[in-house]
């Protein structure tokens, strides 16, 4: 990763604000940089080694057959890559939570809980739970969409089960927990189980966000009101 890392350093990837390295001690980019919009204020958050942990100890295990396929290269890469993806995804939260505090319906009170680094009232005030619902539910239509092979067996009708909770999820649910009735489908042998996809992002992407989000917001009074995001 250090390796792959030093290289994409290189090419300037982590002077994008979206983008964070595993690896530190990295070499300066050879091309001239780019100028980027100002939209957060300066910050060091990263969660990228709590990301690697729960990774190997968590996820892997759960996607994986126990066994030796002797591919470790190419089983490498893709880890690489995957973390890569999840850790933008993950600190992506940054600008949700400056959109959310530029909110004037709410500033004041996220100003509140900040100022008295109350942690959980200012996760309870970012969460949505509905538009959660909805990510996990167009999450799980789309790895069973591209967890399969596509053929014409596939109607609508499977896509449109796919999409309706309430085959998937019995009424009342947690979302933290796992579904009792799992889809009505055509048994076929998938790469992934749509359910996994959805508890793995439920259990650990969605958590991880909320913990960047509440850790820029705690910070973000040291820069208020002279920060104001510009394009």
């Amino acid at each position: 990763m250090a390796e792959m890392e030093a290289v994409h350093a290189k090419v300037r990837r982590y002077t994008s604000p979206d983008e964070y390295p595993f690896s530190s001690n990295l070499p300066k980019p050879v091309l001239p940089p780019l100028k980027f919009p100002q939209l957060l204020y300066p910050n060091t958050i990263n969660l990228n080694s709590t990301l690697k942990k729960i990774y190997i100890e968590k996820v892997i295990p759960s996607l994986c057959k126990e066994g030796d396929d002797k591919n470790y290269g190419s089983s490498t890469t893709k880890d690489i890559e995957a973390l890569q993806i999840l850790s933008r995804r993950i600190h992506f939260g940054k600008f949700v939570a400056e959109a959310k505090f530029q909110d004037p319906k709410t500033q004041q009170e996220y100003i509140r809980l900040i100022k008295a680094k109350d942690r959980d009232g200012i996760e309870a005030l970012l969460t949505n739970r509905a538009v959660e619902e909805r990510l996990l539910k167009r999450l799980r239509l789309k790895a069973f969409i591209f967890g399969q092979e596509i053929d014409e067996t596939i109607t609508g009708t499977d896509l449109a089960a796919a999409m309706d909770e309430a085959s998937w999820r019995a009424p009342g649910t947690p979302l933290t927990e796992k579904p009792a009735t799992l889809l009505s489908e055509k048994k076929k042998i998938r790469k992934i189980d749509p359910d996994l996809v959805v508890s793995i992002y439920e259990q650990f992407v969605i958590p991880l966000t909320k913990d960047v989000e509440v850790e820029y917001l705690l910070g973000r009074l040291e820069y208020f009101p002279d920060f104001k995001p510009t394009l």
